[in-house]
Order: structure tokens, then C-alpha cells, then sequence
């Protein structure tokens, strides 16, 4: 698990520096064309821990968080692939989307006095907010996640059906 954990983490460090795709000249509505594409921070919630987003094009892009589960104790690995299909405000200093879509959880339970560690495999079901800031390249985000998911048991552990809801806010820096 920590191995897949790395992986996510070193493709996010390691990608090379794409731009967006942006049609929309400078001071116009949108992402400004001087933000990178790549941004990494940090998410506070379900998980805690580390995450980045990749814009494909100006209303889509995959994120992902590596972090810690601290409700069931482990470490959860997730991504999402989001659509920005609405633009709640457009000023001069911020654009305000919401997101939605669908991705992918993983969390290695680590199991709690003397119980076997476990391990969940997910559907997530994700939409937020995006404060996007167009004078620096910065964005601050909240976001809710629903997740079916189905829990690995072994020995006394129980598997079966996982259902669970993430929450978490953050902030990404752009390169």
C-alpha cells in the first residue's frame, strides 16, 4: 500500500509542467493563462495529508490526496477525475466554480487494538467549491465526497460493503 501511496505521489512531483488548454484572452472570465496547471498543497479533513490537481482543460481536471484517515485510522489514497460545468462568480481578483465527479478510493486500515489491519477499495462520488485566485497562483477548495466501498477482511476481520463520507477543505500552489 505505502508503494502505491509513492507512486501517486512521485507521478504527481515527476509529471512534466503541462499548460491548460485556455482559449480565453487574459482579464476575460476563467483561469488566467498565466497560472500553471500542476497545483500541490495541502487537505485538511478525510484524509488529512497531501494534494494535487492536474488541469486537463479549463473545466476538467484529475486530482488526488495522499492522507491520513484519522475517523478509521490508516492511510487513504484517492482521485477523482472533476468537471467544473458552473461558474458561480467571476471578479476581477477570483473565479468561483463548483465541481463534481466521479473517482476512485483506496484505505489501508491499520488495525486498532490487537485487530488485523484491513483494506478498502472505493467509488467516490465527489462535488465542491473552488475559490480560484487569478493575482496569484493560488485556490482554496471545500469538498464532500461520497464513497461505496467494499472492505477486505481476513481472519476476525469482517469484510463487506464500506459506505462512508469524506470532507475535507485545502489550498494548491501552481506551477
Amino acid at each position: 500500500m505505502l508503494r502505491f501511496a509513492f507512486a501517486v505521489i512521485a507521478l504527481a512531483v515527476l509529471a512534466p509542467a503541462a499548460r491548460a488548454d485556455d482559449d480565453t484572452p487574459k482579464g476575460e472570465t476563467g483561469r488566467p493563462v498565466d497560472k500553471g496547471a500542476i497545483g500541490v498543497g495541502i487537505i485538511l479533513g478525510e484524509p488529512t495529508g497531501i494534494c494535487a490537481k492536474l488541469y486537463l482543460k479549463d473545466d476538467q481536471a484529475i486530482q488526488a490526496a495522499v492522507g491520513s484517515d484519522f475517523v478509521s485510522g490508516g492511510l487513504q489514497v484517492h482521485g477523482d477525475y472533476v468537471f467544473h460545468p458552473w461558474i458561480l462568480q467571476d471578479r476581477d481578483s477570483y473565479v468561483l466554480p463548483a465541481y463534481v465527479g466521479p473517482g476512485l478510493r483506496v484505505v489501508d486500515y491499520q488495525g486498532q487494538n490487537g485487530a488485523p489491519s484491513q483494506v478498502a477499495v472505493g467509488l467516490r462520488a465527489v462535488g465542491g467549491l473552488l475559490f480560484d485566485f487569478k493575482n496569484v497562483p493560488l485556490d482554496a477548495f471545500v469538498e464532500v465526497a461520497l464513497v461505496a466501498g467494499y472492505k477486505f477482511g481476513s481472519g476476525s476481520a469482517k469484510g463487506g460493503f464500506d459506505p462512508d463520507i469524506n470532507a475535507g477543505a485545502g489550498v494548491r500552489y501552481y506551477f
